[in-house]
C-alpha cells in the first residue's frame, strides 16, 4: 500500500509538499499541485484515517456517551447520530457506562475514553457528572454538548425538554379521561428528568383536587423488569386504582405485560399511560399512549451545534422541543364501578 512518502518521492516533491496537497492546507504552485495529484492517482494513494488526522489535524470523529448499551430509548438516538455523521464524512465513537465504580464514576471514565480517541467532540448523555467533572476536562469542554440534562456552566451547550410540562400533560391526559384513582411508576430519584416529569404529574393532579399524598407511587429503574416488578407490587398492595403513570415506556412495557399475565385488562380493567413516545410504544398489546418528547429535534439540533463548533459548518440549531400527547389505545375513561385489583 502506497505512503505519503510514496507519493512525495513519484512527483519529485519534498514530504511537507505532498502533505499539504493532501491535507488541502497551505499554498502550493498549480504545477506542483498537478503533479501530486498525477502521483495519487498513479499509486492510488488513500491516506489512512490516522494519516488524515495528522495531516489536518483533525481526527473527523465525534464520540458519544451513553450511560446503557441496551433498550429501546437509546439505540434510535444513536441512530440519529451515526446517520448525520455519515453523510457529513464523519465518524461516531461510542463509550458507554460499564465498570466496577458508580453512574458518575463510569461517565468519567467513559468520556475519557472517547478524550484519549482524539474524538474532535462529544456527545453526552449523561446527568451523573459534576461541575468538577467538566472542569477537569480542560479544553476538551469546549466542545462538549449535553443531551437532556442542564450543566448551568455549561447551558449553551446543554440541550434538554420541558419534562415538567411533560408530566403535567400525562396528568392532564388521564384527567381528561376522568381518572382520579391514579398510581404511579416513577423512575429513579437520582435522575433529574424523572423529577421533573413525577413533579409535574403530581402538581396538575393537585391543581385537580386530587390529594397526591395518598397516591400509590413506587420508584422503579426505567426498565421493562422494573415495570413488571411495579406492577405486581401495586395489584398486590389492594391499592384500588383505575390508571397507572409509568416515568417512561419501558416500565410501561412491563407493567402492561404484568397486568396482561394476571388477567387484568388493558385499558377496559385499567389505563396506562407511558413517556418518551418510543417506537415500542406503537406496537404494543394494546398499543401504548404516551407523552411525545422530541427526541430525534433535540439530537439534531445538539449534534449541529457540536459540527458548527467542530467544523464551522453553519447547521440550524433549535432550542424549545415541542411536547405532546400521542393517543393510541392504552387509555380509556375508568368502568363505571371501580374494584380493586386482584391476582388472579
Amino acid at each position: 500500500m502506497a505512503t505519503i512518502k510514496d507519493v512525495a518521492r513519484l512527483a519529485g516533491v519534498g514530504l511537507g509538499t505532498a502533505s499539504r496537497v493532501v491535507s488541502g492546507k497551505g499554498s502550493v504552485s498549480p504545477a506542483t499541485l498537478e503533479k501530486v495529484r498525477k502521483a495519487i492517482e498513479e499509486l492510488d494513494f488513500r491516506p489512512s484515517h490516522a494519516a488524515r488526522s495528522l495531516l489536518s489535524g483533525s481526527s473527523r470523529m465525534i464520540g458519544v456517551y451513553i450511560p446503557l448499551l441496551k433498550g429501546t430509548f437509546y439505540m434510535p438516538i444513536m441512530q440519529v447520530i451515526d446517520m448525520e455523521l455519515r453523510a457529513a464524512g464523519l465518524h461516531m465513537v461510542v463509550a458507554f457506562g460499564v465498570g466496577a465504580g458508580n453512574v458518575r464514576e463510569q461517565a468519567v471514565e467513559g468520556i475519557n475514553f472517547l478524550i484519549e480517541r482524539g474524538c474532535d467532540g462529544l456527545i453526552v448523555m449523561s446527568n451523573a457528572l459534576e461541575d468538577a467533572d467538566i472542569e477537569a476536562m480542560g479544553t476538551a469542554k469546549d466542545n462538549l454538548v449535553v443531551l437532556n440534562h442542564k450543566y448551568e456552566g455549561i447551558a449553551e451547550q446543554c440541550f434538554t425538554a420541558d419534562h415538567f410540562l411533560g408530566g403535567r400533560m400525562a396528568a392532564k391526559s388521564l384527567l381528561q379521561q376522568k381518572h382520579k384513582k391514579i398510581a404511579v411508576i416513577a423512575g429513579p430519584a437520582c435522575a433529574p428528568d424523572n423529577v421533573e416529569r413525577i413533579s409535574g404529574f403530581m402538581r396538575e393532579l393537585e391543581l385537580a383536587g386530587i390529594d397526591t399524598h395518598k397516591m400509590w407511587v413506587a420508584e422503579s429503574n426505567f426498565a421493562p423488569d422494573g415495570g413488571w416488578a411495579s406492577a405486581q407490587e401495586l395489584v398486590e398492595s389492594g391499592y384500588d386504582f383505575t390508571a397507572v403513570f409509568c416515568a417512561n415506556d419501558e416500565m410501561a412495557v412491563g407493567a402492561m405485560s404484568y397486568f396482561q399475565h394476571v388477567g387484568i385488562n388493558v385499558p377496559v380493567d385499567v389505563s396506562v399511560i407511558g413517556y418518551d413516545d418510543t417506537v415500542t410504544a406503537e406496537f404494543t398489546a394494546p398499543r401504548l399512549s404516551s407523552v411525545h418528547i422530541a427526541w430525534r429535534e433535540m439530537t439534531l439540533s445538539g449534534l449541529n451545534f457540536l459540527l458548527n463548533r467542530c467544523y464551522d459548518l453553519g447547521r440550524p440549531v433549535e432550542r424549545q422541543f415541542p411536547v405532546s400527547m400521542t393517543w393510541r389505545s392504552s387509555v380509556e375513561k375508568p368502568a363505571r364501578m371501580s374494584a380493586k385489583k386482584t391476582v388472579k
